[in-house]
């Protein structure tokens, strides 16, 4: 009898926990909905695919610079495998079960290669990281893992030679 109470004990904290998070989690995406407004729809015309698309796993967006503040508004937070396309007009980052995040040609500010993104620590450059703005002005930094991480420096030596940071 006694084992059976401690064990009810347990569980009854184990789901506690996890309910604390969930409404952590939620409150900090109502919190950032404000800050970070609405993400830019896929446009209908991507024009012309430069790179891609790679396969990878999508690993989150965190609010800039910090690479651990990680996005909580709708599904832009949770990681999915993706594969990852650049087209004349911008970024899609398509994500299986989950909404596409389209990233416009001139809303990106850098990208990189980082070592980790949204509490997901890797080898040197073991992510690819793409710095935007959204249209609310907040700039948030968006991560793919590749299958492939021969890809990393075509990514981001376009973004070199066309004059802007990375």
């Amino acid at each position: 009898m006694t084992g059976v109470v401690v064990v009810l004990i347990v569980v009854a904290a184990w789901g506690g926990i996890v309910g604390l998070m969930l409404l952590g989690w939620r409150g900090r995406g109502r919190r950032q909905e404000l800050l970070l407004g609405a993400f830019p729809e896929v446009p209908a015309s991507l024009g012309s695919r430069r790179l891609g698309p790679h396969t990878g796993l999508y690993v989150g967006s965190t609010i800039a610079p910090s690479w651990q503040d990680r996005v909580a508004v709708g599904d832009y937070g949770d990681r999915a495998i993706a594969e990852i396309s650049r087209f004349d007009t911008g970024i899609l980052i398509d994500r299986t079960g989950a909404n596409p995040i389209w990233i416009p040609d001139d809303q990106i500010t850098a990208i990189r290669t980082e070592r980790g993104l949204a509490g997901k620590v890797m080898t040197a450059d073991g992510v690819l990281v793409i710095r935007w703005l959204l249209p609310s002005g907040t700039e948030i930094d968006s991560g793919v893992r590749a299958d492939d991480k021969s890809i990393y420096p075509h990514w981001v030596k376009p973004l070199e030679q066309d004059g802007k940071k990375s």
